[in-house]
């Protein structure tokens, strides 16, 4: 069984142990151990636990697998990504020791990295040409006395953030930040969907990870959502996935529909969440659910999202609607 050959005993991590050259462990914590969490040394590699998630040592576990992830697929997935599986769980494992702004530099940093991998070419290599082209991505503005909408709006695209929609909401958000008028700003998407996530064409159109990297810090609108982010609340129906889902998890509040399902499929790319994901939803739900949704990819239905605490509430579909209506005439 694929499970059994990364089982190891919580014994082969104490300090005085060769490191492990593997692309992941597996351990499983059902009993009475003698380590104490300062007795174990994390390897450069995913530690995933299973069994008792009370057990004293599982917070020291980069995921423990739970419904709806299983123990298969998530080392399925970490086979075909190894090298961007490591980078998400040593990303993970220091980002909350820093301050939001700090570790939206290491984010970009070790996804500039993962932007020159082989895996990451692979993928792109794989890719079909795309046939169809959609127009540039607009963000709507309308404001409601001290409220402000904004809106994702490229709906034939299912709101897919390409470089128009990203530095477009760059720039709105860095002005609400200095607009102390503005009390509440709601986030939500045209259509069907919250968002498909970037814009999947545009991937590879700067081939050097350090210009990515530094494009990255000027213009990634996570980090002028940060500045507004105790007045910003998102409102989420349909998919929400990859980068629209790292923006809206900076907000104080998620409302989502039933309908709504959450997704970070970027390790089958060959790398991590870089729009700020592994540090606004690490905020939000934690460092080890975090990982376990990205080493997964796995979508997340609205329910589960409620109670993993992605989500703060949900809301009725059809009142969902009719609000939506409103914003969407005026």
């Amino acid at each position: 069984m694929l499970q059994q050959e990364f089982e190891i005993p919580l014994t082969r991590l104490a300090p005085h142990e060769e490191p492990l050259a593997r692309p992941l462990a597996i351990v499983r914590l059902d009993g009475d151990e003698q380590l104490a969490p300062e007795d174990i040394v994390l390897p450069p590699c995913p530690v995933i636990g299973i069994g008792d998630p009370d057990h004293s040592l599982a917070r020291l576990c980069d995921a423990m697998v739970e419904g709806p992830v299983g123990a298969a697929g998530l080392i399925g997935n970490v086979l075909r990504s190894p090298h961007a599986a490591a980078a998400v769980v040593q990303l993970l494992r220091f980002l909350p020791d820093l301050s939001p702004e700090q570790g939206l530099d290491a984010e970009s940093m070790a996804y500039a990295m993962l932007q020159g991998s082989a895996e990451h070419h692979a993928w792109r290599r794989s890719r079909p040409v795309a046939e169809e082209s959609f127009a540039p991505g607009q963000v709507r503005i309308a404001h409601r006395g001290s409220g402000v909408d904004v809106t994702l709006c490229r709906e034939d695209a299912g709101n897919a953030i390409d470089t128009a929609m990203r530095d477009e909401l760059s720039r709105v958000f860095a002005a609400l930040a200095l607009d102390p008028q503005v009390r509440r700003i709601r986030l939500t998407g045209e259509g069907k969907a919250f968002s498909l996530g970037a814009e999947l064409s545009e991937f590879g159109t700067t081939l050097d990870p350090a210009t990515a990297h530094e494009i990255r810090a000027r213009t990634l609108p996570a980090r002028q959502v940060l500045r507004c982010a105790d007045r910003l609340e998102a409102f989420v129906d349909g998919a929400c996935v990859g980068a629209g889902l790292e923006i809206a998890a900076f907000a104080r509040r998620i409302e989502a529909t039933p309908r709504a399902w959450f997704q970070l499929p970027e390790l089958a790319m060959g790398i991590l969440p870089g729009a700020g994901g592994c540090v606004s939803l690490t905020r939000r739900m934690g460092r080890q659910r975090t990982a376990l949704m990205i080493l997964s990819g796995r979508r997340l239905g609205a329910r589960k999202a409620l109670e993993w605490g992605l989500v703060d509430s949900l809301v009725d579909n059809r009142a969902f609607d009719e609000s939506h209506r409103d914003i969407a005439a005026e």
